[in-house]
């Protein structure tokens, strides 16, 4: 295994043991990618899509190019789209997860965590139907930079698009969230 590690995050998948390096990425790299699709799809979900992008990964080493990508920004590319297979149900939740919180009565509060809890479930529905409105791709630069910490660059590997437009998405993804979410009514307590 030394011999791969010495080769950093770019390492020879063509060439290499097959065993002997896949048990190095995924030890590596099961993790991190298993955090990001539980937070996209949940833990069972998660766990399936890892294992599925393992196999995939070993089945496509031979495509994979050192000089193109990190093995990390790889490896999310294939989770990320195998987690769009996902996408349907992830956007369904998401509205209904709005038209609930919409549908539930405002509660009495007597007291300031009464109050918060109001103004999260507030703020909750308005996120939750701005993300289910963004584009397939807009959703998976966000959650692939916020949820699975990829830097744009990376992000840019993982989605096969230019590093400039990961760039323009997230400043344009952000403005819009934030604008969105301090302007979100605030409902008074009753």
């Amino acid at each position: 295994m030394t011999r791969i590690a010495e080769q950093g995050h770019r390492p020879d998948l063509a060439t290499q043991d097959p065993k002997e390096v896949f048990a190095w990425l995924f030890d590596t790299y099961a993790g991190q990618i298993r955090a990001y699709l539980a937070g996209r799809v949940g833990p069972d979900e998660a766990d399936d899509l890892v294992a599925e992008t393992f196999l995939v990964a070993l089945k496509r080493r031979a495509a994979y190019d050192p000089s193109q990508a990190t093995a990390r920004s790889w490896l999310y590319g294939i989770a990320t789209n195998l987690m769009r297979n996902h996408v349907r149900q992830e956007v369904r939740t998401l509205r209904l997860t709005s038209r609930a919180a919409a549908a539930e009565p405002n509660i009495e509060n007597h007291d300031t965590t009464v109050a918060a809890r109001v103004d999260a479930e507030a703020r909750m529905r308005t996120l939750a139907g701005a993300l289910a409105k963004l584009t397939e791709q807009d959703r998976d630069v966000l959650f692939l930079t916020s949820w699975a910490g990829l830097e744009p660059a990376e992000v840019a590997d993982a989605l096969n698009i230019p590093p400039s437009t990961v760039r323009s998405k997230l400043h344009r993804l952000r403005t819009r969230l934030q604008t969105l979410l301090a302007n979100s009514p605030k409902e008074p307590p009753r």
